[in-house]
């Protein structure tokens, strides 16, 4: 029977690195927040309870993880790692299982890494460390391993020895522990060390003093990196996106050059969609079977039905949903939008608040005005519905199914069912006026 979990997200840091005024947790890849990357992890693994270690200097930390339903332990003044842990131990009384210690600056750990360090509780490890192999391991602590494969100790690069300076296999920081050998070991743990810090660490060497063993899992050094400064996280960015094409292309899509094409946390393609260069995804997309999004289009909170076609040079924005086989144009922009099954809306239009029935057509430069600075309110156009070029649908307003528009009219009133609406000024003709006001106005300008 599997063990309880809890998860400690340590996110207490300065992050002075950052040259920020926003707390470094709370800057952003992949659209979500270096904290929700943490919270989504835990989740991932079952945590039944999530507690975040902040700091005072940044209380905008402390009121994200409550928004995300996570416990809150403040670390004032920060004394160090082990010592961040323990601030996580009134959050967690009465907690009987495994607690895993996470980190709000290394977003792209995935959770059957994770479950490997489980594992190995489940095995009989008291504790385990998550390292990974570096040729150049710098600052990092390394892990000391006993003759049998066990971990002996972690030792931190300033205090360690020649001979384990030249260890390659580092600590990540990545730990889980039964919670009471946490606990037991951190209340042990003392700051007589050259930074005078309470180390995470000095849990793996207190618990193998009390006959018990200890574990290190390897990891992908990719995926363990961490974020400390603007260009870290460029990186962790970069290799973020290289997974996300690299997992939409094995699921069946086709990135025509996936170098130019950006994810976000939550991007969904079907089978068979191509996604041509330079395309943008924001958060909440999801793309049904075989659509295509032509190049430089952006989408975010947008769902996109089956063989669909997007652009190029598309803007899709929050609340559009289209169904099966809609066309999207160039230099059209859509938002909290319903488009149904056929519909076309080819051409530099702009479509807000608004349900477009099956099979209608949208001509190029329609606008819904959906607007009028204090409200917004909806247009409702009917199937099989045809708008002429140029219209301005001033909201509320509802065009009927199989009407028509005639091309530049504006359009305030509902339009029954098949009907035409025309909605502009009758054009007059004035023979020969363009010529005598060239001849006026070439003598008016000589004069001058």
């Amino acid at each position: 029977m599997s063990r309880a979990r809890a998860a400690v997200i340590l996110a207490a840091g300065h992050g002075s690195r950052m040259a920020s005024d926003i707390a470094k947790p709370l800057h952003e890849l992949g659209g979500r927040t270096l904290l929700d990357w943490s919270l989504a992890l835990a989740d991932a693994l079952g945590a039944e309870r999530k507690v975040v270690v902040w700091g005072a200097h940044s209380p905008a930390v402390r009121d994200a993880a409550e928004a995300a339903g996570a416990l809150a332990a403040l670390q004032d003044p920060p004394q160090g790692t082990g010592h961040a842990v323990l601030q996580a131990r009134e959050a967690l009384e009465g907690f009987d299982g495994d607690v895993i210690v996470l980190y709000a600056d290394t977003p792209l750990i995935q959770p059957a890494t994770v479950e490997r360090l489980l594992k190995a509780l489940k095995q009989g490890a008291a504790a385990a460390v998550l390292g990974f192999d570096l040729d150049d391991p710098s600052h990092y602590g390394r892990l000391v391993m006993d003759e049998d494969g066990g971990l002996e100790r972690i030792v931190e690069a300033r205090e360690a020895s020649k001979d384990e300076l030249r260890i390659k296999l580092v600590n990540s920081g990545i730990m889980a522990a039964r919670s009471d050998v946490l606990f037991s070991a951190l209340s042990r743990v003392t700051n007589d060390n050259t930074r005078g810090e309470y180390y995470l660490t000095d849990v793996i060497g207190l618990a193998r003093s009390d006959g018990l063993s200890c574990a290190a899992v390897n990891a992908d050094a990719a995926e363990v990196l961490g974020v400390n400064d603007r260009s870290e996280l460029a990186a962790a960015e970069a290799a973020f996106q290289s997974r996300a094409r690299r997992l939409a292309m094995q699921a069946g899509a086709t990135l025509v050059a996936p170098e130019t094409v950006h994810f976000s946390c939550d991007t969904r393609l079907g089978r068979d969609v191509v996604v041509e260069p330079h395309v943008v995804f924001g958060l909440g997309v999801t793309v049904g079977d075989g659509a295509r999004i032509k190049a430089f289009s952006h989408l975010e909170g947008a769902e996109v039905g089956n063989r669909a076609q997007i652009g190029p040079y598309a803007r899709l924005r929050p609340g559009t949903k289209l169904g099966e086989g809609v066309k999207i144009g160039n230099f059209v922009e859509t938002k909290k939008a319903d488009i149904a099954d056929g519909a076309k809306v080819n051409h530099l239009s702009y479509v807000g608040d608004a349900s477009v029935g099956a099979g209608a057509n949208i001509g190029a430069g329609v606008i819904t005005c959906n607007y009028d600075g204090y409200t917004k309110s909806r247009t409702v156009i009917g199937e099989g519905a045809f708008i002429g070029s140029n219209c301005s649908l001033v909201a509320p307003v509802t065009i009927g199914p199989g009407a028509y528009t005639g091309s530049g009219g504006v359009i305030t009133s509902d339009v029954p069912g098949d009907a035409l609406a025309v909605a502009r000024a009758r054009q007059e003709t004035k023979p020969g006026w363009a010529e005598r006001f060239r001849r006026v106005m070439s003598a008016r300008k000589a004069k001058s």
